[in-house]
């Protein structure tokens, strides 16, 4: 039920954008009944695409994925660059009604001033003369007009000018006076529209694009230094490849694992740390695709923990085979790092999500970090950043998550800041240092903008 309910959402959130973009893409910019239909048609079946993606995926038909995830980017980003010119085409239009209403308003002046100089056939105070027509010498009036004139007859004053009078402005192909100030040109009204398409379409189909290469290129190596205070001076430099949300799954698979592997192994971190959501599928599915795992290397261990989307794969099957591809996976644990320089403890927790799901337990952070050396510095892997509330509480030094994607599309970070303390890099919080990594795959549609894929490399300094 609960599916449907939020299948039922979607479709009604896609549909009202699509008729959105039908308004503003087909219906303004062209008087064709025709081309409107077809336009229609293909709205429908583009809204339809994106419900049957997100139903198709989980359902494992995975050739939806690539038309469904680019049309649902190309769209968000059509419907926001439209949305902002709405203000630019509100004011051309009032701009080009007032310039009409000024060229009206001259034109009638320009009417007006030949008529008040025109001489008088009878002046004021002067009686007709013998040689001074009278209408009554002009004759009766006739079908043509008043007497002795040669033209139709002139509209009386406040009455509308008939429109099937063959000198009617309209009828010489001249703007109707009675027309000024309003927005009644086809041709101004499809010009406007026109460009705001054609605007809309380069500037979304330029920015989904660079969006995709971004996304399906490989991560860049950041690389980031954070002093910690407890931590002893013979192991200053101790350096913690971290990486999340690599995200395996019907349009990121075992090649995309294998660039992150020559990534992480190419640094020679003395730790690794994969902070969650590793898949979106279960191991029959991405088993292979996950393999390239196995060849991560490190002076002191590679180390997991669950994010979300473990959750909804079979999250004991995934720990069964992330802990024999050789990554231990620290649920609600920790684990002592003994260098020849000191002890650090690395704990892990259990992402947030797991609470409810009966499949496996929720964060325990008392058992992750309850009855340890308090002299010892203490790292904390945790999937989302909102668990560093719990871990300031704790006397945590530092906290590596994930989870944020960096926002992955811009603007959404400015959405995810509503949930989490910090959306990208190094903060403090409660007393607590906090390094979110933008991930290195992506989630839904094939396209990062404003937060590229990442691996970082976490060197801790003694302070």
């Amino acid at each position: 039920m609960a599916v449907v309910f939020a299948l039922l959402v979607v479709l009604l959130v896609a549909g009202s954008i699509h008729g959105y973009l039908w308004l503003r893409l087909v219906h303004d910019t062209t008087t064709s009944v025709r081309l409107r239909w077809i336009g229609a048609a293909a709205a429908v079946l583009l809204c339809l695409l994106i419900p049957a993606t997100v139903a198709g995926s989980n359902a494992g038909l995975y050739w939806l994925a690539w038309p469904g995830y680019l049309w649902l980017a190309l769209m968000f980003y059509l419907m926001l660059v439209l949305l902002a010119l709405e203000l630019p085409a509100l004011l051309a239009r009032l701009a080009l009604r007032r310039a009409a209403r000024r060229k009206a308003g001259d034109q009638a002046s320009a009417q007006v001033a030949p008529a008040q100089r025109a001489p008088s056939a009878v002046g004021p105070g002067r009686p007709a003369g013998p040689g001074s027509a009278t209408p009554a010498a002009l004759g009766p009036p006739g079908p043509l007009g008043p007497p002795g004139s040669l033209g139709p007859p002139a509209a009386a004053a406040g009455e509308a000018p008939d429109p099937t009078d063959p000198d009617h402005p309209a009828r010489r192909g001249q703007p109707d006076p009675a027309d000024a100030g309003t927005d009644h040109d086809p041709r101004r009204r499809l010009l406007l529209a026109r460009s705001a398409a054609i605007v809309a379409g380069l500037a979304a189909a330029g920015i989904t694009g660079y969006g995709v290469r971004v996304a399906t290129g490989p991560p860049r190596l950041d690389r980031v230094r954070i002093g910690l205070a407890r931590l002893p001076r013979r192991m200053d430099g101790l350096r913690i490849a971290t990486v999340s949300d690599i995200h395996l799954g019907p349009l990121a698979g075992r090649a995309h694992a294998e660039r992150i592997v020559a990534l992480i192994n190419q640094v020679d971190a003395d730790l690794v740390a994969v902070v969650g959501d590793l898949v979106d599928g279960s191991v029959a599915e991405l088993g292979p695709a996950a393999e390239p795992l196995r060849g991560i290397r490190s002076r002191y261990g590679g180390y997991f923990v669950t994010g979300n989307h473990e959750y909804y794969a079979g999250v004991s099957e995934w720990v069964a085979e992330v802990d024999r591809l050789g990554l231990r996976v620290l649920q609600n644990a920790r684990q002592e790092i003994v260098t020849p320089g000191g002890v650090l403890d690395l704990a892990g927790v259990n992402d947030v999500s797991a609470r409810g799901t009966g499949v496996a337990a929720g964060p325990d952070f008392d058992a992750a970090l309850g009855g340890r050396d308090p002299s010892r510095p203490v790292v904390l892997l945790a999937h989302q950043p909102v668990a560093v509330h719990e871990a300031a509480r704790r006397g945590v030094d530092l906290q590596l998550s994930g989870h944020t994607h960096g926002g992955q599309v811009w603007p959404f970070d400015y959405v995810v800041r509503l949930q989490q303390p910090v959306v990208s890099g190094h903060a403090t919080v409660d007393g607590t240092q906090l390094y979110v990594t933008n991930g290195a795959g992506f989630w839904g549609p094939p396209v990062r903008v404003g937060a590229p894929p990442q691996v970082t490399l976490v060197e801790l300094r003694s302070t």
